[in-house]
């Protein structure tokens, strides 16, 4: 099932997709809904973030490669996580699929996007056991994790670097029923391919997360969690198009801006 969040003229819903027809419906895939009679085709309707969440977790370092490249770039040695770690993004950073990231005035030239996978929470979950992880996901959807490097470095917190408005690109949908481990996450710059990696390549998984966050953190329907990205992401300029394809659930696109 492909789930959406949806805007006709001042309306905004939910709706769930087929042969590019999308139905709407009342309520929304966290605590319940009913189709309408409703429908539109895909192409006539404006798509919004699929979702706002509750918490926004967001994985870091958790791909070996990209560990590796990036310390490579800066000249240290890779250090790897010995422990599943999360943190934290803003909703205010969010946008949807073909809108506009916009590069601060003020920001570096080390401007880069990364490509994630974002899983979608559907149930409550605490003291989860690992083999029962899985069965909390709703579904997933693609994320672009816009970074300002030089505010990364030197700011004491992430505040800017990883969360200025504009920085979380994500949709274009939910998709449910797919399994992680056999993804492929391909980025696009200008249409140019930049990096292709196996989703699953991860240090943690996905189940380890979240078994290892519920032990102390309750995780409630609408909850999300990027999973991290791979590859030594380019850096993006105004003008630029940057695009995230993962297996199974489609292309997130976005456009990066001068800000003023």
């Amino acid at each position: 099932m492909i789930w959406c969040r949806f805007q006709v003229g001042k309306t905004i819903s939910y709706g769930i997709i087929e042969n590019e027809v999308v139905t709407q419906v009342e309520g929304d895939p966290f605590e319940g809904h009913k189709l309408t009679t409703t429908k539109h085709p895909l192409s006539k309707v404006k798509l919004l973030v699929p979702f706002v969440a509750g918490t926004f977790y967001c994985v870091g370092i958790n791909y070996r490669d990209h560990i590796v490249k990036m310390a490579q770039k800066r000249g240290v040695e890779p250090q790897f996580p010995p422990k599943p770690d999360i943190g934290y993004r803003a909703n205010n950073a969010l946008i949807a699929h073909e809108e506009k990231i916009v590069k601060p005035k003020d920001s570096g030239e080390a401007f880069q996007y990364e490509g994630e996978l974002v899983a979608v929470f559907g149930k409550k979950a605490r003291n989860v056991p690992k083999e029962k992880a899985l069965d909390y996901i709703l579904g997933w959807t693609i994320g672009n994790d816009v970074s300002e490097r030089t505010w990364q470095r030197n700011d004491r917190t992430m505040w800017r670097a990883k969360n200025s408005d504009t920085f979380k690109p994500m949709g274009p949908w939910i998709v449910t029923g797919l399994d992680y481990r056999k993804m492929t996450t391909t980025i696009r710059l200008n249409d140019k391919e930049v990096d292709r990696f196996s989703t699953s390549n991860m240090i943690f998984d996905v189940e380890t997360y979240i078994s290892e966050i519920t032990k102390y953190i309750t995780i409630h329907p609408g909850d999300m969690m990027w999973m991290g990205t791979d590859g030594m992401p380019q850096n993006m300029k105004p003008g630029d198009k940057v695009e995230v394809e993962i297996t199974g659930i489609g292309v997130l696109r976005n456009y990066v801006v001068a800000g003023e």
